[in-house]
């Protein structure tokens, strides 16, 4: 674990249509960490990795990204920050490699988008359209995005869903070279990552 904390939720709060959710969830992540939220079904853990991407916003608590609250660095934050929800969010129109330029032109941090899919084991399928690729190979041009940008704070939600055990092997291997560089990983996941230095953050401890 790094001694910078770059990651810093403080008695972060949720209500879902006015009844609490969870309450008090407090952790720091620092660079080289992996943290990963467990818990059952329906326990919060989508909900908090959405918040974590300020996609919602928490009915209590605060969230710092580098020493500051990051409702004040918000555009800095997203820009380091790369959150890989539960649908893929691939265009179904366009091609693997055109889906990655499309997205790097938006973060402008754009690098080795071919490397990246030969990574993810899709240099085959590069210029096919996406809506003919499986669930799985669909995953798999999700998590090339990985790739393509310098963010140093991954937040992966359900990262191993729809993808076969040489896929899983795959991303762990990418999550475990991010925090060798210096990177930081919120993970949510059902299985056991045989990653080493994992971190749990059980949310039945924070339900309201």
């Amino acid at each position: 674990m790094g001694s910078a904390i770059i990651l810093e939720c403080r008695d972060i709060a949720f209500e879902r249509d006015d009844e609490p959710l969870f309450e008090g969830v407090s952790f720091s992540v620092s660079p080289g960490d992996i943290l990963q939220v467990t818990g059952a079904n329906g326990s919060g853990k989508t909900t908090l990795m959405r918040l974590l991407a300020t996609v919602l916003t928490a009915s209590a608590g605060d969230i710092h990204w580098r020493g500051k609250s990051v409702s004040r660095r918000l555009p800095a934050y997203r820009a380091d920050m790369l959150y890989l929800g539960h649908q893929p969010g691939i265009k179904s129109g366009l091609t693997p490699r055109e889906n990655l330029q499309w997205l790097v032109s938006l973060s402008g941090a754009a690098t080795g988008i071919d490397a990246a899919l030969a990574e993810v084991g899709l240099a085959d399928y590069a210029d096919v359209p996406c809506h003919t690729l499986s669930a799985g190979q669909l995953r798999r041009v999700a998590l090339a995005r990985l790739l393509t940008g310098g963010a140093s704070l991954w937040l992966l939600d359900e990262p191993l869903t729809a993808i076969d055990r040489d896929g899983i092997d795959t991303v762990q291997t990418l999550m475990a070279r991010h925090v060798a560089g210096g990177g930081a990983i919120v993970v949510t996941t059902h299985q056991d990552l045989a990653l080493t230095g994992v971190r749990r953050l059980e949310m039945a401890r924070y339900a309201a």
